[in-house]
């Protein structure tokens, strides 16, 4: 499974962005998608996953009512969409896939990892 995230960069304090994630490879329907993301000098941080069906979706308490994770299963392209975002969104955003969901959260516990893009909020 190869994954390739596009779609950061330099926005202000309340603006958008949309990252990409675009994956390849085979049995990727077996594996759950996930978007961490690391700012400087901190931990890799869980921020949204999702099945490649939509049918399961999670959010770290962060980013809930600002970002929207959505998957296009024809294109193998899962995407987060990042609405008013803040100074402290700035991080290297990397997506995932893991095989066995249950561990979502761990970026431990995932399979492959795509290269990041990184977005910088200013204030």
């Amino acid at each position: 499974v190869q994954l390739q995230a596009s779609g950061g960069g330099l926005v202000q304090a309340g603006g958008s962005l949309r990252l990409s994630c675009a994956a390849s490879g085979r049995g990727l329907s077996s594996y759950y998608m996930g978007w961490f993301r690391q700012a400087p000098g901190k931990e890799r941080e869980f921020v949204a996953s999702i099945s490649w069906s939509g049918g399961t979706i999670f959010y770290a308490d962060f980013v809930k009512g600002r970002f929207t994770i959505s998957g296009d299963n024809a294109m193998n392209t899962v995407y987060l969409q990042m609405n008013s975002l803040k100074p402290e969104d700035t991080a290297v955003y990397y997506c995932a896939a893991i095989r066995v969901r249950t561990y979502y959260r761990d970026p431990m516990k995932y399979d492959y990892w795509g290269q990041g893009t990184e977005v910088t909020v200013s204030s």
